[in-house]
C-alpha cells in the first residue's frame, strides 16, 4: 500500500476510504464490550492486536521491503482513529510502529532494520518507548539516563517512568545521553534494549484508568548492550528524537478523535430514543446543541490531524511539528468535552457500566496530559508560531 500524492486531508482517496472501512469492520467485530472486559480483567487485547497485524494495519506506515504497507503516518493515524471510534483503541500503535518504527526506519542501520522492522510490521514484536523520567517530564533536557562505553559495549543506567506496555514488549527504545554529553543541551542517544536483558526491570504503576495497557516505572541498572544497540548517531541532533515525537502527537490526536466519535455515537443513539415527556430528549436544544458543538470541535481537530499527517509524510518536519501539536491540543480538548457531555446527556445511566461511557471519564483526560500536556503545547505555539518570549 502506498500513499497517493493526489490525496488531501479532507478528500480521501478510494484506497484510504477502503482502509477506513476495513479497519472499522474489524474493530466493530470486537467493540468496546470486548475491550473493557479485557481491561477490567487485567488482560491484554492480544486477539485484536494479532488480527490487526495479520490484516496489515499495524505496519501500514513501514517500508514494504521490511514487510510494511509502504504508506505513511496518515494511514497509521487513520487506523488508530477507526480503532478508537469503535471502542477498542490499541495504545501500542502509538508506540511500536509510529514512534519506534519511524525512528528505526529513518536512522537505523541496515542490520537494525532487518532485525526489528519485520517483527514490528507483522505485530510479532512490540517495542515500547522510554523517554520520561521522574525528574525529567516535559523538560527532556534534564534526562539523566546515561550510556558509557566499556570496550566495544555500551553500559546504560537510569530510570524511566510512565512507560506504556513494557510487559507486552520484547524490547524498549530508551532515550538517554552519552557520558560525554551529560551537560548542556540534550543530544539524545537512543538504544534498543531487549526486555530480558540483565539489569533491566520494571514495576507496574497503579492507574485509575480502565485500559488493557499498563504504565510502568523502568529501572536500568548497568545494562550492558552491544555496540549495535545504538540507533543512529551517539551525538545525534535533536531532530532524530523528534522524528518519533511528531508521529506520537499525531497518533495521540487520532486516538482522542476516535474516542470522541465513539462516545458521541453512544450519546446520540441514547438521546434519540430516551423519552421523558412528549419527545425524545435529543429534540431539546439543551441536549442537542452541546452534542452538535462537540461534533464540530472533533471534526475541526480531525482536519488539523490530517494536515499534520500530510505535512509529515511530505517531509515538512517543521510544519508538521506545529500542526501535530495543534492537532493534539484540539483533539484532547474536544474529546474530553465530548465525554463529559455524553455522560451528562445520559444522566444517571452515564455513570453505569452498562452504557460504557463512564469508563472514558478518566481515560479521556489522558489526551490533555500525554504525550505532551496542553500547557506545553500552548508554550510551543506561543514561542514558535507567535514569536513570544519564553518564561522558562
Amino acid at each position: 500500500m502506498t500513499a497517493s500524492t493526489t490525496d488531501t486531508g479532507f478528500i480521501e482517496s478510494a484506497e484510504r476510504q477502503e482502509l477506513r472501512k476495513a479497519v472499522g469492520a474489524m474493530a466493530a467485530s470486537y467493540g468496546s464490550d470486548y475491550y473493557l472486559a479485557k481491561a477490567r480483567a487485567g488482560e491484554h487485547t492480544d486477539e485484536l492486536w494479532s488480527e490487526a497485524a495479520k490484516l496489515g494495519f499495524v505496519g501500514v506506515n513501514l517500508p514494504e521491503e521490511y514487510g510494511g504497507g509502504g504508506a505513511g503516518m496518515y494511514e497509521l493515524s487513520l487506523v488508530m482513529e477507526e480503532m478508537a471510534a469503535h471502542g477498542c483503541a490499541l495504545l501500542m500503535l502509538v508506540v511500536s510502529p509510529a514512534i519506534n518504527g519511524t525512528i528505526i526506519s529513518k536512522f537505523g542501520t541496515d542490520d537494525q532494520k532487518k532485525r526489528w522492522l519485520p517483527g514490528i510490521a507483522d505485530g510479532s514484536i512490540t517495542m515500547a518507548f522510554a523517554i520520561t523520567e521522574p525528574d525529567a517530564g516535559s523538560n527532556s533536557h534534564k534526562i539523566t539516563t546515561t550510556a558509557r562505553r566499556d570496550g566495544g559495549d555500551w553500559v546504560l543506567s537510569g530510570q524511566k517512568v510512565y512507560i506504556s506496555g513494557v510487559d507486552q514488549a520484547q524490547a524498549v527504545l530508551v532515550v538517554g545521553r552519552t557520558e560525554e554529553a551529560k551537560t548542556g543541551n540534550l543530544k539524545p542517544a537512543l538504544f534498543i534494549v531487549p526486555t530480558d536483558t540483565p539489569g533491566f526491570s520494571f514495576t507496574r504503576i497503579d492507574m485509575e484508568i480502565v485500559s488493557p495497557e499498563s504504565q510502568f516505572q523502568v529501572f536500568i541498572d548497568d545494562v550492558r548492550l552491544p555496540a549495535d544497540a545504538l540507533v543512529g548517531s551517539e551525538d545525534a541532533a535533536i531532530a532524530q528524537l523528534f522524528a518519533g515525537l511528531n508521529p506520537e502527537r499525531i497518533m495521540g490526536a487520532a486516538n482522542a478523535i476516535g474516542a470522541g466519535r465513539h462516545v458521541l455515537g453512544k450519546a446520540a443513539e441514547y438521546v434519540k430514543t430516551r423519552q421523558v415527556w412528549k419527545t425524545p430528549i435529543g429534540a431539546h436544544q439543551g441536549i442537542a446543541h452541546p452534542l452538535a458543538q462537540n461534533y464540530i470541535e472533533i471534526e475541526l481537530a480531525k482536519l488539523m490531524m490530517q494536515k499534520a499527517a500530510a505535512l509529515y509524510d511530505a517531509g515538512d518536519d517543521f510544519g508538521a511539528a506545529e500542526a501535530a501539536n495543534m492537532a493534539k491540543y484540539a483533539a484532547g480538548e474536544a474529546s474530553t468535552k465530548a465525554v463529559d457531555q455524553a455522560v451528562q446527556s445520559l444522566g444517571g445511566n452515564g455513570l453505569t457500566k452498562e452504557y460504557g461511557v463512564a469508563s472514558m471519564l478518566t481515560a479521556s483526560r489522558l489526551a490533555r496530559i500525554a504525550p505532551v500536556s496542553r500547557e506545553m503545547i500552548l508554550n510551543f505555539v506561543a514561542q514558535t508560531s507567535l514569536g513570544l518570549p519564553r518564561s522558562y
